[in-house]
């Protein structure tokens, strides 16, 4: 397998260090985007590279961090940050950036973790929704604003149990996946042709995720 360059955005969050694990494991080679300089050490420690990210900033500089990539891997989140609504800024703005980075420095393989039942507002949980409108316009703006190589993945309720290997490709239903398994996910999605410009909604089955990327 061709060893691949990567930026992940938002490797310290929960899901994010997992993907740079996991993609490190594989042999790529791996960028951390992190915001503070005290996260780097441990990035180093596991065998990536860390490099100081800030999603406030402008696309144009943003793309910096993105020369001579193979991939962008967008696992960020707000995460209760306060100030500004951070919702707005780093779920959709922030992510809009970052695909329009993606296309100023010439990545064309973008991966984003988006959230179960974004496409249908009928379903979304009122505690969430503002969450839910960052996610679905910022998806929108993937598939209709970019040209890029693009996966949008929609996980259901994430939980931190052991990662089973295994998914329902879009299910009828919501249910539960562990974040191991959404970074299993990522990390094979990024090889598998199969799921370029596809938005695939996964929570935990029966299918190897390793057969479920591959699913036409």
């Amino acid at each position: 397998m061709t060893v691949m360059k990567i930026f992940v955005i938002g490797a310290h969050g929960q899901i994010g260090k997992k993907i740079v694990s996991k993609l490190v494991a594989e042999g790529d080679q791996v960028f951390a985007g992190i915001r503070q300089p005290e996260q780097a050490e441990a990035f180093e420690d596991a065998g990536a590279e860390p490099v100081q990210f800030n999603l406030m900033a402008q696309p144009e500089d943003l793309a910096l961090a993105f020369q001579g990539m193979d991939a962008v891997v967008f696992a960020a989140g707000s995460g209760g940050q306060t100030g500004y609504d951070m919702t707005l800024m780093i779920d959709l703005d922030g992510a809009v950036k970052s695909m329009q980075a993606a296309e100023i420095a010439h990545v064309k393989r973008y991966v984003i973790i988006s959230a179960e039942f974004t496409p249908d507002r009928s379903r979304w949980p009122r505690a969430l929704q503002p969450y839910y409108v960052a996610k679905y316009y910022a998806d929108e703006w993937l598939k209709t604003r970019t040209r890029l190589d693009y996966t949008i993945l929609q996980p259901g309720t994430l939980v931190n149990d052991a990662g089973t290997g295994k998914v329902t490709v879009n299910p009828q239903v919501g249910g539960e996946i562990t974040r191991d398994d959404v970074a299993t996910f990522t990390v094979q999605a990024l090889n598998a042709p199969a799921t370029i410009g596809k938005t695939i909604a996964i929570i935990n089955g029966s299918t190897p995720i390793s057969d479920a990327v591959n699913q036409k």
